[in-house]
């Protein structure tokens, strides 16, 4: 990854952090991207930076706004003179039960799991050609197995996944297009799962226990730098569960 550029969306915090930590590491400069989280991502930037000076930039977008699309791209060239990954990781988690289905949940659940990566994508795909790069889509293990009550969210990551496949076949030969999808990793950050929910969640993993996000972006890792005959796959980072009764 040395000198390689990567965008990575929701780069800030959680599983997004760990995957710029591990991508910088690995050599990349980055572009984090953040909607809201301006502390944590100055935080991350001058750790990041402070091992490798001006190595990481910072970009500001509502990605449900399409217009700021083709702007995370150019300004990511411009900072650093090419591009050569994406990694659409950005997500908005809820519950969203049958009765409760609104247009404004809709459009929001799918505005940042599924439309937000295919556009962000199709605006990547000119300097992704250029440098023979990759996209990796952080999907999630209820895209095949739905989560109750998260109707509109398992359709989203569920439709990602289906993008994924589908744009390693309209961006072939030139650029890589895959996906992650993480099982029990981190809880959100209110009290949506309790410990008994937490509990029974991870006994249906085949490996009893919870993953980092680490775990989440050393799959990112080797999709972006070391799968060079990999497209259109979706890699369960999930402990078994998706194969768990």
């Amino acid at each position: 990854m040395q000198g390689k550029v990567v965008l990575i969306t929701g780069g800030a915090k959680r599983v997004g952090a760990a995957i710029c930590r591990r991508m910088h590491a690995a050599g990349a400069n980055l572009m984090l991207h953040y909607r809201t989280s301006a502390g944590e991502a100055r935080l991350l930037q001058s750790e990041l930076n402070g091992t490798r000076a001006d190595s990481v930039a910072l970009i500001q977008a509502d990605l449900l706004d399409l217009k700021t699309m083709p702007s995370l791209v150019e300004q990511t060239v411009q900072r650093f003179g090419r591009l050569d990954a994406l990694v659409n990781n950005a997500s908005s988690f809820y519950a969203s039960p049958i009765g409760d289905i609104t247009l404004a949940v809709w459009d929001d659940l799918i505005g940042t799991n599924l439309r937000a990566p295919l556009f962000l994508a199709q605006a990547a795909a000119p300097a992704l050609r250029r440098s023979q790069g990759a996209i990796v889509n952080i999907a999630d293990i209820h895209a095949d197995r739905p989560l109750k009550n998260y109707v509109v969210y398992s359709v989203a990551k569920s439709g990602l996944v289906a993008i994924t496949r589908s744009l390693a076949r309209e961006l072939a030969p030139e650029v890589r297009v895959n996906a992650v999808a993480p099982g029990p990793i981190l809880w959100p950050d209110d009290a949506t799962f309790d410990e008994v929910s937490r509990q029974r969640i991870i006994s249906h993993t085949l490996l009893k226990r919870e993953g980092t996000p680490d775990d989440v972006a050393k799959a990112v890792h080797f999709l972006v730098a070391e799968a060079t005959y990999m497209t259109g796959e979706t890699i369960n980072v999930d402990g078994g569960r998706h194969i768990a009764i």
